[in-house]
């Protein structure tokens, strides 16, 4: 790896170092650095237990559990400048274990570890935060989808031969190489994905995609889902010919239906219908959380007009601990799932999505130049 020095045009050595001969630990660092930033295994992930220890009849403990954004359980486990030969073996046990906590467990292990932080959080809403919908209607570790994360300096044959054998058996294990360097009194840190690789990966996920349409058209079957589905039948032709958005959407089973149409790559407007509330809200959900919080900050900063046009005040969440943000207006009191109160849900939510993408428009318009123009000056 090499620093790029543009005041002198040339580029400098780093050092490859070890993370023993930096004095580096398993737990107190590599792990803590990853139970703080998990995105730097490529992915959303939310960290619900360091250490865990909950099974059974053995006295076995995970380094990290953690869930991923398909509800899907996580396992990540951490080794320094050497997995050992028997890593592979020690994941596995590790997920077969966690293939048996069931919803309500896993909510209790994630208490456990903000009581333990002493955040003061709940665990059901940051679920339902993490989820962008009720808890009772999140699916988490359903079957056998448990996922494993390695992580460590150098990976022996013997391991990588064993991950990549069982990747032809679908089981989703991931092997992350960490690597520190050194430039005078400055230390970095590389994590790159060596296993699988990208095209590989591809493969796999497509594969997985195929599964989760197959599990989802077993739950479609549900009366809930049918319900759903029926709702956004009957709303979609009332936004015909009113709004540019939504115009070639389709009826879903979730909760959620959203439509491009902000000239903005991951910004999208959706409505959300739940069986406590429906809204109309502007999402910010690109992969980049600053990138995020600045389209945010740029709406923000034109409140005040925005907000006497609307003729209503919003709900502004920035969200500073998720990645996205988002503004919204819901109506509170309503349930999805009681048709006789279908009209009034049409009326506000129909009335509001077109309202959002009018007044929004320009104001939107304005951001993407001011982005544009910053591109160019980079």
């Amino acid at each position: 790896m090499y620093l790029i020095d543009t005041s002198n045009n040339r580029i400098k050595n780093l050092t490859k170092k070890t993370f023993t001969e930096l004095g580096f630990k398993e737990r107190q660092h590599l792990q803590e650095w990853l139970a703080n930033k998990p995105e730097a295994l490529g992915e959303e992930l939310l960290i619900i237990q360091k250490e865990f220890d909950g099974f059974n009849d053995t006295n076995e403990r995970l380094d990290l559990l953690a869930l991923d954004k398909d509800g899907n359980i996580v396992v990540i486990e951490n080794k320094l400048d050497d997995t050992g030969r028997d890593v592979t073996w020690q994941v596995l046990k590790y997920a077969s274990y966690c293939s048996t906590l069931s919803k309500e467990q896993v909510k209790n292990i994630y208490q456990s570890f903000l009581d333990k932080n002493a955040t003061g959080e709940n665990a059901t809403e940051k679920l339902a935060t993490f989820y962008n919908q009720e808890y009772d209607e999140i699916a988490i570790n359903k079957g056998n989808t448990q996922r494993m994360i390695l992580v460590a300096a150098n990976f022996r044959k013997e391991v990588t031969s064993t991950v990549l054998w069982l990747m032809n058996y679908k089981l989703r294990i991931q092997c992350f190489r960490a690597t520190p360097f050194a430039l005078d009194e400055q230390l970095f840190l590389t994590i790159e994905q060596i296993i699988p690789t990208k095209d590989t990966e591809d493969f796999i996920i497509s594969m997985a995609g195929k599964t989760q349409d197959e599990i989802a058209t077993q739950e479609s079957l549900k009366s809930r889902h049918h319900i759903r589905f029926e709702f956004w039948t009957k709303i979609l032709p009332k936004l015909k010919g009113k709004t540019p958005i939504f115009q070639n959407s389709s009826p879903t089973k979730d909760n959620w239906l959203s439509a491009g149409g902000t000239g903005i790559s991951g910004t999208r407007y959706s409505m959300l219908i739940t069986k406590t509330y429906v809204g109309a809200q502007l999402e910010f959900a690109r992969s980049n959380k600053d990138e995020n919080k600045k389209l945010f900050d740029e709406l923000w900063a034109m409140k005040n007009d925005i907000e006497t046009k609307y003729g209503q005040t919003l709900n502004w969440e920035r969200m500073d601990d998720n990645i996205s943000s988002r503004i919204s207006l819901n109506l509170e009191g309503v349930n999805v799932f009681n048709k006789d109160e279908w009209e009034n849900m049409f009326e506000f939510l129909t009335t509001n999505i077109i309202k959002f993408e009018a007044i929004f428009r320009n104001p939107l318009v304005k951001i993407k130049q001011v982005l544009n123009a910053a591109d160019e000056s980079e």
